[in-house]
């Protein structure tokens, strides 16, 4: 359950993405902040993973981190998917409104994860995480106004597919890291590597962006925010549940961030919660807790001879 908590923690780190942004009120592209994200967070786990990388090899408590040609490409593949999310992300939004655009990206997310991870472990998904992740996307799209909303929406394909984008992107960082992790990496090495790399590449996106909001007090303040909480400390326990649990059942615990998000909203911006809001976040909650249960491991039966 130690690992069930990490993930959850990390979900709670992401749910405040969105409520940092409103109340910094920066004048800055959303590429742009999602840039500066990456560069401040991802820096920070490949700077902590070189660090710790020697006294970890010297203690034998992983295995070196080698850079062969399967992780390489394993790094690179990660890499892009870390990059690619937030503009696929905030295409979506923009193209088809914040609640499609969300809940297309974080309802698709684990859906796509649990198919390639059976694709490509080939193994079949548990029932228990089957039935939580379909509760979890239906809440999902409850707490997003897609479902009981009483109207029709207009759903523009270009949006749609950018927001199925973002969550295949997840599901190759995650994927990709887990594999990393079968390797005999260390969790900070797998994702200091990932978003390290990531980092590097986002330096030019920044540029391109603008970085004058970054020396506003409030600019400089989300910045930090986003890097540090929402990313660096986020995917070093988000990397350590990873370690222990499958990628399926990471990314249907991860849902635990519209929850937050939504939370955030009403108790500190102000916004008002539906009926069917209300709805979607019990079935939400209750998802969550299936997933949890169902990743416990089984005791085996004593026989006594």
């Amino acid at each position: 359950m130690a690992a069930v908590l990490a993930v959850v923690v990390a979900a709670l780190c992401f749910g405040t993405t969105g409520t940092a942004q409103a109340l910094a009120g920066v004048d800055a592209s959303p590429f742009a902040v999602g840039a500066a994200r990456i560069l401040i967070g991802g820096g920070m786990l490949g700077l902590i993973a070189l660090a710790t990388q020697k006294r970890a090899n010297a203690r034998a408590a992983a295995a070196p981190a080698r850079l062969t040609r399967e992780t390489a490409i394993l790094v690179a593949v990660g890499a892009v998917g870390v990059l690619a999310y937030q503009p696929a992300f905030f295409l979506g939004t923009r193209t088809n409104g914040v609640a499609i655009g969300t809940v297309v990206a974080l309802g698709s997310a684990p859906v796509i994860t649990g198919i390639l991870d059976a694709l490509i472990r080939r193994r079949r998904p548990t029932m228990g995480w089957a039935l939580a992740t379909a509760l979890a996307v239906i809440g999902v799209a409850l707490v997003g106004g897609l479902v009981g909303g009483g109207s029709a929406v207009a759903i523009d394909p270009l949006g749609l597919a950018a927001s199925v984008g973002a969550g295949a992107s997840y599901a190759a960082y995650a994927l990709t890291s887990k594999a990393l992790l079968d390797c005999g990496w260390r969790s900070l090495d797998a994702m200091g590597a990932l978003f390290g790399t990531a980092a590097v590449v986002s330096v030019p996106v920044l540029l391109i962006g603008g970085t004058d909001w970054l020396l506003t007090p409030a600019g400089l303040a989300l910045a930090l925010w986003l890097g540090v909480v929402t990313t660096a400390i986020a995917y070093a326990l988000f990397g350590w549940g990873l370690s222990r649990l499958t990628a399926p059942t990471v990314a249907t615990l991860t849902l635990a961030e519209p929850l937050t998000a939504t939370l955030l909203g009403i108790g500190v911006l102000g916004e008002r919660l539906t009926a069917s809001a209300a709805a979607g976040l019990v079935v939400l909650a209750s998802a969550l807790v299936l997933v949890s249960l169902s990743s416990r491991p089984r005791k085996q039966p004593e026989f006594s001879r």
